[in-house]
């Protein structure tokens, strides 16, 4: 196993030790995105520095799904932005750490998120800004695919090409579940890739799960455009009993199922303690 693949899997792990303290969570949207995060902070392609989290020359990265902040959570612990035994108070009474991330409160969150809809537009205020001040950082954000039915994404997605926002990277994750049911059962949003294109994004798809192409994808530039990843995924990835089915939306294993998972993400019960 790669050393990015034990990170990916110290996430998930993390991930639900962070839901089994804080009693729920959106274990299945984190659990999606955890492969593309862990490339993101931990193979050499966001700009930071976790000891000085108002660095002026970091990248950014704004996590639009804010639901799935647990995956942010574990990532920035590992990171060194907080301790990771700060985990353990998530969903508690005076914790900073909330169901949703909060700027300003917990360092190396860049935008308060989940009101869906909002961080891409979020993200192309600060790659305009940085634009406008010549600065060389890079804007990330991460959209639910489910968010994109989302009027004010499109607004978004028809203004970062018009501003030549080529620092502005959005990763959608394409785990094609939201809260009730599947995708395209809701809105259809097929042909996905197609209608960015015709914005005039530089759009690329990829195996949201495939380590290689997630960081070929999240380094792609191209002049004058904002890049569009569709990283195909698979909610709840990781846990079998999760894995695109859309009840684990927001839900918690039960005695039989809870074996099940902590066998397959490799936790003990001195994890949970």
């Amino acid at each position: 196993m790669t050393e990015i693949e034990n990170i990916a899997k110290e996430i998930r792990k993390q991930i639900y030790r962070i839901a089994h303290f804080a009693g729920g969570g959106h274990m299945g949207a984190s659990f999606s995105m955890a492969d593309l995060i862990s490339v993101l902070y931990f193979d050499d392609v966001l700009k930071y520095d976790a000891s000085h989290p108002e660095w002026e020359e970091r990248d950014k990265f704004i996590l639009s799904k804010g639901h799935a902040c647990y995956a942010l959570y574990a990532a920035l612990a590992k990171a060194g932005y907080f301790p990771e035994e700060e985990l353990r108070s998530v969903g508690q009474a005076g914790s900073k750490f909330g169901g949703h991330p909060k700027m300003h409160d917990i360092p190396g969150v860049e935008a308060s998120t989940g009101a869906l809809g909002h961080g891409l537009s979020f993200a192309i205020g600060i790659a305009y800004a940085n634009k406008t001040d010549q600065k060389k950082s890079h804007v990330y954000v991460v959209l639910g695919d489910g968010e994109c039915q989302e009027g004010s994404v499109w607004e978004g997605a028809l203004s970062a090409p018009t501003l030549g926002l080529d620092n502005l990277t959005v990763i959608v994750d394409h785990n094609k579940l939201q809260a009730m049911d599947n995708l395209e059962n809701i809105v259809h949003m097929q042909p996905f890739a197609d209608k960015w294109k015709a914005f005039g994004w530089n759009v690329t798809e990829i195996d949201g799960h495939n380590y290689t192409e997630i960081k070929e994808a999240l380094l792609l530039r191209e002049q004058g455009k904002p890049t569009l990843v569709i990283a195909h995924t698979v909610k709840g990835k990781g846990v079998s009993f999760m894995e695109n089915v859309p009840i684990w939306h927001y839900r918690m294993p039960n005695e039989q199922e809870l074996p099940v998972l902590m066998r397959e993400l490799g936790l003990s019960e001195e994890d949970l303690k």
